[in-house]
């Protein structure tokens, strides 16, 4: 019998018995749920899914609730008022018990809001050019600003608790120069189909050429006018060339050149025909983005004296090649990184005496303490508690500065004990050079028709940098703050980039835009202790330093004095991250139906009850019972799905947990790692270990793959970032939604889609460096799973170098035992069925056999095991019965799909 009736205005038929959400779903129209799956029966848990009868009456929950005679002619509508409210309280419920990080709290503390887990994890995991595509996605200069950002993310990183932060800017700069080293091979954003539209960015620093990029990738044809002689504004003739090269920018600035954006230097606008008046007549949008070029200044007596010169204009002299004569002494006044800079380059100028002078302590000088320290061992003598009050010349030009003693008394607004001058007690210092470093500011000339702040910064909206004029953006340091750190102006370029995007594109601004800073994340307060606690398992590691050129050898020039990571020491230290990040991040529905109904759990409140020590990381998943709100999704498949049952609810009320039966480890209960519970799990509450890499969140793509690492072939899905394999999935939750343990887990350690021969390649050079490789002393094991392809390329390589033997210990094998249990149900379930006996390792074996290729036999599984073999190559074969301890060389490779 069909029952008829209307969702949303739309008609919809029905048979009796049907579930209302499968009925919406099923005329195109989505009902969300945290706690429904179409493999087993529903309670209606969560209260999500809640649709109103336009006749009132209680809220119906659509995944529990059956079509009957009553919903003849009836009106049913998914998004009114009341239904939303309902949503938003039910989720606000679920989050007050919810506990976890969604995001890192280093990407959430870094102004850009760049994913340092993702792309620290990946290179760890040894795939740079995929951590660079994530870095760019944000900073598209990231080997400048590693070389020179004060990484406030490491400053939120909770491995300091253990010993010292991940050196995160470090691993960015290390993927980064990595990028370049590949010439015009290097990666670059993506730049979508043109749109017709053009934008104009005046500036060429990292605020300027960031919103260039972001307009680029979008299709708008881009423009960038900047008043210098070359882009890369600060990063450029801000920040010595022994911090950061002029080679290291070129080269950033010519890849985003490649990307079609048209740059124009020596232009400053305000002259001649460049107006911003001409601008906005021809172009679509405007962002300006010129930065702070004007040293501040003290308005002291005899600051106009010859020898008197700003922080960084004395910087930008020495990046145009014009040193100036400093004489003998020279006095930097300023703490932060700016005097840094000069200071350190005024030794290197040829100084033979360099004073920092600072009104407070060595504590409160906002410079980083490693260039505080690099400064010292370079000669740089610090007068603390001193603020000059006078310079005095002689015949024009300084000869000394009178310096107040200070001493410091209450803490500021900002939370510093404010400096007090000590009556009476001065300090006479005799000075050639006095370099003023103690801030910048804007030059707005050109610009005056835009609403200003009395510091000449301009006014720019916070969400979308919109000026006071329609279509003109303004990022960076020439908007209200003023003058802050280069990813800060990053982080602004974005936002004013995508607000210029949809005003180009829709020809108005939305009332917001989206970004992290407006997104709802769930965040831990977590004090040292707790992390030390948490993270007790985790051996002792220390952070690996960059090297660092001599102190008496670097001051002597401007050549570059650290350098950066080898791969091994950037895996090393990428492999200290913590993984703070939930690992379910992209595919975490409970965070994507927080922000669509724009919850706020904070106005509800309540106690949450950590259940930490009853985290569980097995062989192939954690479970996270902080992160769990009882759904029952896990429970259900497992028991009516598998009909193993081996989740089970334990306890009542708050104190509800998901726990095996008894208590007990899964590798002691019935599991047989099928995985489906993983799948089905709403949150990051069960999540998959990436077998054989770190585990990283990561924005996944999917396509459609055989399975072979067993004859049955099933269908699945395998999900990757770029060459990452991630993980593979079952290919449909109608058909049975089941993979083996061996297909489900085991899959993604063995595959690759980089390319295998090029690993191969590198692995051999590195031997080779150790000496020459005996011959009949090589072991070559190839896999069944291996296509034709794969096989032919192997077998030519490995005959080359006359190896011992060329063999598969797979070809013809049964599926091991353990596995055994998993594999059959699977295979029945996705209706191949096959008998235990039927299931063999060796799907290839015709090909193996093709090109000469035999199963190992037992004298060369003895030579391996005796170490006879010295060096043996393993493409995705299982020698997990063979003992590989003595020898020598080992390369493990993956299968390329």
């Amino acid at each position: 019998m069909s029952i008829h009736f209307k969702i949303n205005h739309i008609d919809v038929e029905a048979e009796l018995g049907e579930l209302l959400i499968h009925v919406a779903a099923r005329n195109g129209i989505e009902i969300p749920s945290l706690c429904h799956n179409d493999k087993v029966k529903s309670y209606g848990a969560c209260g999500v899914c809640v649709v109103e009868n336009a006749k009132g009456g209680k809220l119906m929950r659509s995944c529990s609730t059956e079509i009957g005679p009553q919903f003849e002619g009836m009106e049913i509508y998914t998004e009114t008022p009341r239904v939303i409210q309902a949503r938003k309280i039910a989720i606000e419920l679920l989050m007050t018990d919810h506990t976890g990080d969604c995001r890192p709290p280093c990407m959430l503390e870094c102004p850009a809001h760049t994913d340092c887990q993702g792309y620290v994890g990946l290179i760890a995991n040894g795939y740079t050019e995929e951590a660079i595509q994530l870095i760019m996605d944000k900073i598209p200069l990231p080997a400048s600003i590693g070389r020179v950002c004060p990484h406030p993310c490491e400053k939120a990183c909770r491995r300091a608790a253990l010993e010292k932060p991940v050196s995160i800017a470090n691993l960015k700069r290390f993927a980064a120069d990595v990028n370049l080293d590949r010439g015009r091979d290097a990666y670059r954003p993506k730049v979508l189909p043109e749109t017709g539209k053009k934008a104009a960015v005046i500036g060429g620093g990292p605020a300027g050429l960031t919103a260039a990029a972001v307009l680029r990738g979008k299709g708008h044809t881009v423009d960038v006018f900047d008043m210098m002689p070359e882009m890369g504004g600060m990063l450029r003739y801000g920040i010595p060339e022994y911090r950061l090269p002029k080679a290291i920018v070129a080269e950033e600035v010519s890849l985003l050149a490649s990307m079609g954006i048209s740059m124009h230097n020596n232009i400053k606008i305000g002259t001649g025909e460049y107006t911003l008046e001409h601008l906005r007549e021809k172009y679509d949008a405007v962002i300006i983005a010129i930065g702070a070029w004007t040293s501040s200044k003290m308005r002291i007596p005899g600051e106009d004296l010859v020898g008197v010169m700003g922080g960084i204009d004395f910087l930008r002299e020495i990046a145009l090649g014009k040193v100036p004569d400093l004489g003998k002494r020279v006095a930097i006044v300023g703490g932060g990184n700016t005097a840094m800079d000069a200071c350190r380059s005024a030794v290197r100028a040829g100084a033979e005496e360099v004073y920092t002078i600072y009104r407070r302590t060595r504590a409160e000088m906002p410079a980083d303490q490693v260039e505080i320290d690099e400064a010292e061992e370079e000669g740089v003598v610090f007068k603390f508690l001193c603020n000059p009050v006078e310079i005095l010349g002689k015949d024009g030009r300084v000869a000394q500065i009178k310096a107040q003693k200070m001493k410091l008394g209450e803490p500021d607004a900002g939370g510093r004990r404010a400096p007090v001058p000590i009556e009476g007690e001065f300090e006479m210092i005799d000075v050639d050079t006095v370099i003023m470093a103690i801030g910048q500011g804007c030059n707005i000339a050109g610009f005056e028709s835009l609403e200003h702040t009395k510091k000449n910064t301009l006014v720019a909206d916070e969400n979308h940098f919109s000026t006071s004029i329609p279509g003109i953006f303004a990022c960076g340091d020439v908007t209200n703050r003023g003058a802050g750190i280069a990813i800060a102006a990053i982080a602004e370029a974005q936002k004013a980039a995508a607000a210029a995007h949809a005003y180009l594109t829709e020809g108005t601004l939305p009332a917001q835009i989206k970004n992290e800073d407006n997104t709802f994340y769930s965040k831990r307060d977590i004090t040292k202790e707790e992390i030390r606690e948490e993270y007790a398992f985790r051996n002792k590691e220390e952070r690996i330093p960059l090297h660092h050129r001599p102190a008496q050898e670097r001051k002597h020039d401007f050549n570059e004095y650290m350098t950066g990571y080898t791969w091994e020491e950037a895996e090393q230290e990428a492999n200290r991250c913590l993984e703070c990040g939930c690992l379910d991040f992209y595919e975490c529905r409970l965070l994507a139906y927080a922000n669509r109904y724009e919850i706020h759990p904070e106005r509800i409140g309540g106690y949450k009850h950590h259940r930490r020590s009853l985290k569980v990381k097995s062989e192939y998943f954690t479970r996270d019972p902080d992160k769990c709100i009882l759904c029952g999704l896990c429970v259900r498949a497992c028991e009516e799905v598998t009909g193993h049952g081996v989740l089970g609810l334990v306890d009542r009320g708050f104190d509800t947990t998901v726990q095996p039966a008894m208590g007990l480890p899964l590798n002691e209960a019935d599991c047989m790692s099928c995985g489906l519970c993983v799948s089905v799990c709403p949150t990051g509450a069960l999540t998959e270990n990436m077998n054989g890499m770190k585990a990283v969140p990561l924005p996944e793509n999917l396509f459609a793959y055989q399975c072979n690492l067993c004859n049955v072939g099933c269908d699945l899905l395998i999900s990757h970032f770029g060459n990452a394999i991630l993980k593979a999935v079952p290919i449909s939750a109608k058909e049975g939604d089941l993979l083996c343990e061996r297909g489900r887990f085991l899959l993604p350690e063995r595959f690759t889609l980089g390319d295998t021969m090029a690993d191969v390649k590198k692995l051999l050079g590195k031997i080779l460096k150790g000496g020459a490789i005996s011959a009949g002393k090589i072991g070559v094991l190839i896999s069944a799973s291996c296509g034709e392809e794969q096989v032919k390329k192997i077998v030519s390589f490995a005959s080359a170098m006359m190896p011992g033997f060329i063999a598969s210990n797979s070809m013809g094998k049964p599926v091991p035992e353990k596995y055994l249990a998993s594999a059959e149900f699977a295979a029945k379930k996705n209706g191949k069925a096959s008998a235990a006996s039927e299931l063999t390792i060796g799907v290839n074996d015709e090909i193996l056999k093709k090109y000469g290729v035999k199963p190992l036999t037992g004298q060369e599984k003895a030579s391996i095991e005796s170490g006879a073999i010295e060096t043996l190559f393993i493409f995705g074969d299982d020698v997990c019965d063979i003992d590989i301890s003595k020898v020598k060389n080992i390369g493990t490779f993956k299968i390329e799909i």
